[in-house]
């Protein structure tokens, strides 16, 4: 099977007597590789990566007229992952583009929830490396409207392993990147403490950066409590938001304490600060964000759990799907790359 279909080859086949090993010896000279030409497998693999492997195939059958099934693009779409995943550290192209990018130095991370065949559920962490460009000034009172700069480059790792296990490979990604594994580079995630133990354990000195979506979560659930869905609630929590921006933890501090005029209000927010608190708090030194946002820089995780969204939510948590352990990291690792520089190095090495 070509690029442009199926083609017939009729060649020689030879078998060594003394091995009992049989091949094709033109297939060789002729760059063969199996039944998929380096071209055509390529395309069953960004066929693949994309959509499920049944709606791949309908795909390939109607805009090339291949005849290749689900099975096959499934077995070629891990082998090709696991291929990509081991020969990662001898790709030159992404650092290459890393260091030709302007901009910060980034680390988001972030997990999903994957149904596999090996235990159900399980958590799928992820983590992406970029460098992006500061954005224009901004404040508290204009934080929701900005326009900050795209990634200029990104690298996706992701596995579902333990957390220290993940630390490492994370680690290691940075370093094939020349990424800086202190000051110079900020660590953006929500609030649970594996990410934190990763940043501490791997990239000491990093800045750390609490999502402030998920702190404002935290502010909405404490004046949800008190006041319930509505207006008041809108006008509180608005109000909230720029205290926590303006002024981090004391800012939080401050707007659960700030006055209601309803009593009963009053007590309930009381009774949900504590838990508001203890976890503001706990993320004391990674509320920063007026002095990031006077620098034009990211105060949010959005990158990578936007790569969770779409390289785990809408490809992997299909209805009925379950997956093997061994094959969710290099799978979505594989997606993160289609169309990229690794992407096409990984393919034009099948193909030399």
């Amino acid at each position: 099977m070509t690029a442009l279909g199926p083609v017939r080859l009729e060649r020689r086949y030879a078998l060594c007597p003394g091995c009992g090993q049989g091949a094709f010896p033109a297939d060789r000279l002729l760059g063969l590789r199996g039944w998929l030409t380096p071209r055509a497998l390529e395309m069953a693999c960004l066929a693949g990566v994309a959509d499920p492997f049944r709606k791949a195939e309908a795909l390939l059958g109607g805009l090339a007229g291949w005849s290749v099934s689900a099975d096959t693009l499934r077995r070629r779409c891990h082998e090709q992952a696991a291929l990509a995943a081991a020969r990662r550290g001898g790709r030159s192209a992404l650092p290459a583009a890393f260091a030709g990018a302007a901009g910060d130095w980034e680390l988001h991370v972030d997990a999903g929830k994957v149904n596999t065949a090996e235990g159900g559920w399980r958590d799928v962490k992820a983590a992406a490396l970029a460098r992006r460009e500061r954005g224009a000034a901004s404040s508290s009172l204009d934080c929701e409207q900005r326009g900050l700069p795209a990634p200029a480059v990104r690298s996706v790792v992701a596995a579902v392993e333990p957390a220290g296990e993940f630390g490492r490979r994370v680690e290691r990604e940075a370093l094939r990147l020349n990424a800086p594994l202190g000051a110079g580079l900020s660590v953006l995630g929500d609030g649970a403490g594996w990410v934190w133990g990763l940043a501490d354990d791997h990239f000491h000195g990093a800045a750390q950066v609490l999502d402030v979506w998920h702190a404002a979560e935290r502010l909405a659930a404490a004046g949800r409590a008190a006041l319930g869905e509505g207006a008041a609630l809108g006008a509180w929590l608005a109000a909230a938001k720029r205290l926590l921006v303006a002024d981090g933890y004391d800012g939080a501090v401050e707007a659960l304490a700030a006055p209601l005029a309803d009593a009963e209000a009053r007590a309930r927010l009381d009774a949900a600060c504590a838990e508001a608190l203890n976890y503001f708090a706990a993320h004391r030194g990674r509320l920063g964000y007026a002095a990031r946002l006077s620098r034009g820089q990211a105060i949010g995780s959005g990158l990578v759990e936007g790569s969770i969204k779409q390289l785990v939510n809408l490809r992997l948590k299909r209805t009925g799907a379950r997956w093997r352990v061994a094959h969710v990291g290099p799978f979505v690792e594989m997606l993160a790359t289609a169309a990229g520089p690794e992407w096409q190095e990984h393919f034009a090495s099948l193909a030399a």
